[in-house]
């Protein structure tokens, strides 16, 4: 906690209070997306924006400005690094809200809550045009909120990249684009040698495994989140039509899944996932309640948040070692094996085959869905590209990328509810995600030996506790890039990630 002058105690009482305004809109929206009526949506959206408007009030205020400019002056000659650094935070948010008209607050907050209901009924109806003017609001309103926060970014930062700084700090064009092209030029070929070389390794899960019953999906992911740790006092699990993660307290952590009709290994998945993002937000150094509200105890970047879900997700629960642990669970849960084995199972959980949909793709193609989706934020963004054609675009790069072609735009642009919330710059953070995970993992498995050891002896505890005193503790005291040079020595790159794919393809083969 950081050091406690009446200064810094004053200002931890009003960040407090802050955080429980902030955490109620949290309850809300998790609400929303998971029991509300959808005839709720209006008024929902009405309370959010009075929320959100309350937050920018406190969060950009002359007596807030007093509070953080009183702490500074109190720790000026004798404070910690942390209790700077939650300093430094705190008055670079407070100078973005200072930058924002509160009525563009109010307006987005209302926009986002409208978007989310329209995408809803957009996707469940498959009609863009119902969605279209919601999409250009959110992106008028996001470029509104762009150029009133220029004048304090740094020199030269895009509308697009702007909006990504909250999503992943420090983050620019340029430098995703250095990421992204390894993978855009390294992954077709693997995929082109899987599909080639061995249909099975390609092949769908076969209809008899599709067929397991909810209430069996169920039970399954309520006995991996059993095994990972789920502690009921204070998690909670519940459907919603996207799945994610929602901190709503110190103490109280939500999780959401959905079952998908024909994919039998959805919602285990999506479990795992999901769960990685929670055990991420219970790790990191908030301690209680007395401490939550200072920004050290915030997530690095979604880029690492990402990371720690795809780790679970596809270096635990599609792992080998792992498939051969639950395939037994799987049987009983289906009265056979369909499968045929342990192995089958297991290509099962890795059909590395190109897919339309991007929280259904597979561990191999997954990256490509996220470079249509930053070449598109920033057609729509920065070049002028008219919400109108975004379909067409999207169904000829998805050609191109993948070698498919939506047939239905619930397939296509509006599988996904990011850009329904007006999250334009989020995207790339998944495909960071991959990346920091296998250079974490890589790091991991030098100190602690191999990952499929230590999974097939039902020791991911292990696991969860080298994360938790290596990458969970960081917090925001580094940016995402900054993580992965502290906790591997090296700067991030797109070869750990490529290395841990062809490596997975060759046992794939193998194993066919």
């Amino acid at each position: 906690m950081p050091q406690t002058g009446q200064a810094l105690v004053r200002l931890h009482e009003h960040l407090h209070q802050t955080r429980l305004l902030g955490s109620i809109s949290s309850a809300l929206y998790y609400d929303q997306n998971t029991v509300m009526p959808a005839a709720g949506a209006d008024w929902r959206g009405q309370q959010l924006a009075l929320l959100a408007t309350q937050l920018h009030e406190r969060q950009s205020s002359e007596r807030y400005a007093d509070l953080v400019a009183a702490a500074e002056a109190e720790v000026e000659q004798a404070a910690s690094g942390r209790t700077r650094r939650n300093l430094q935070l705190l008055r670079q948010e407070l100078e973005r809200q200072r930058s924002l008209d509160p009525q563009l607050v109010a307006c987005l907050a209302r926009a986002q809550s409208r978007g989310n209901a329209v995408w809803q009924d957009a996707r469940r109806n498959n009609n863009f045009a119902v969605f279209q003017p919601a999409l250009e609001e959110l992106l008028q309103l996001r470029r509104e909120q762009a150029a009133q926060l220029a004048p304090i970014e740094l020199a030269g930062r895009s509308p697009w990249e702007i909006p990504a700084q909250p999503f992943e700090p420090d983050a620019s064009k340029d430098r995703l684009q250095e990421l992204f092209t390894p993978l855009s030029a390294g992954i077709p070929p693997l995929l082109e040698r899987v599909l080639s070389s061995s249909p099975a390794a390609a092949a769908s899960p076969s209809t008899t495994a599709a067929a397991i019953p909810e209430a069996h999906q169920e039970t399954l992911c309520a006995e991996l989140l059993e095994s990972w740790g789920y502690d009921p006092a204070r998690c909670q699990r519940s459907r919603s039509a996207h799945p994610f993660s929602c901190t709503l307290g110190p103490a109280d952590y939500r999780i959401t899944t959905r079952v998908v009709p024909d994919q039998p290994f959805s919602a285990f998945l999506a479990t795992a996932h999901e769960w990685g993002h929670s055990l991420y937000e219970q790790g990191l150094p908030r301690g209680d309640d007395h401490y939550f509200p200072w920004p050290l105890g915030e997530a690095t970047s979604m880029g690492v948040h990402e990371s720690q879900s795809l780790f679970w997700e596809c270096r635990v629960a599609r792992s080998q070692a792992f498939a051969k642990r639950w395939h037994p669970r799987f049987c009983r849960a289906l009265g056979s094996d369909p499968w045929g084995g342990s192995h089958p199972f297991w290509r099962g959980l890795n059909p590395m085959r190109p897919g339309l949909i991007r929280v259904e793709a597979d561990e191999l193609t997954y990256c490509l869905h996220i470079v249509l989706r930053f070449e598109l934020e920033l057609a729509l963004v920065e070049q002028g590209l008219p919400v109108v054609e975004l379909p067409e675009l999207w169904n000829r790069r998805m050609g191109e990328l993948l070698g498919l072609r939506p047939q239905r735009d619930a397939e296509g642009c509006l599988q996904d509810i990011h850009w329904a919330e007006g999250l334009f710059g989020y995207f790339p953070s998944y495909a960071l995600g991959h990346l920091i995970s296998a250079q974490l993992a890589e790091t991991m498995e030098h100190e602690l030996g191999p990952i499929e050891s230590t999974v097939g002896a039902a020791q991911e505890l292990q696991l969860q506790h080298w994360l938790g005193e290596n990458v969970w503790p960081l917090g925001r005291s580094v940016n995402g890039e900054e993580l992965v040079a502290k906790v591997t020595g090296a700067p991030l790159s797109a070869s750990p990630f490529l290395r841990y794919l062809s490596g997975k393809v060759d046992r794939l083969l193998e194993s066919a």
